[in-house]
């Protein structure tokens, strides 16, 4: 397995796993995706067996601190450096599923987001998903205020600068010799 940015040619496989994950009211357009494939050019990634894409992981990356439902209706452009990273969207093929494909899908866009210095990544979820994202590092902000689809969802952080603190906290420290 290989994970990489999508390509445009691979849009009806990013559709089929969307249209396979998610409620008719959930799922995202094929317009939105194209759009999501042209604005988030380096924050859109699939996993991919050979040439066959197995799973999908997107979202911008902005200033804003929570996931807003507005973000699935018009794709904002990333900001080159800093902001948040938002998850719109990350999902499996039903068959790929429980071998750890979203993990690993999740790590890489984490990877993205430390290299482009940003402060955190926020994403929405049911609560059936919750102890997914929590095994992931994530923990639950609470209820989201978000509408989409008519869910109750929760948000979920992962804050990228935590590590980068402890390290300044103990490189502060006096060296006992």
């Amino acid at each position: 397995m290989e994970i990489t940015a999508v390509r445009f040619t691979e849009i009806e496989q990013v559709m089929a796993i969307e249209l396979a994950g998610f409620s008719a009211a959930e799922a995202g357009t094929r317009t939105q995706y194209l759009e999501r494939i042209a604005q988030f050019t380096d924050t859109f990634l699939v996993a991919r067996a050979g040439e066959k894409v197995i799973g999908f992981i997107c979202g911008p990356a902005v200033a804003e601190n929570e996931l807003a439902d507005w973000m699935y209706e018009r794709a904002p452009k990333n900001l080159p450096v800093g902001g948040n990273q938002m998850i719109l969207t990350i999902a499996v093929a039903p068959q790929w599923q429980k071998r750890h494909v979203g993990s690993q899908l999740l790590l890489a866009l984490e990877e993205v987001a430390r290299q482009k210095e940003r402060q955190q990544i926020i994403l929405t979820c049911l609560a059936s998903r919750i102890s997914f994202y929590k095994r992931n590092g994530y923990y639950n902000a609470g209820v989201s205020a978000s509408q989409h689809a008519g869910e109750r969802w929760y948000t979920m952080k992962k804050d990228l600068n935590l590590l980068q603190s402890v390290r300044e906290v103990a490189s502060m420290q006096p060296k006992k010799d």
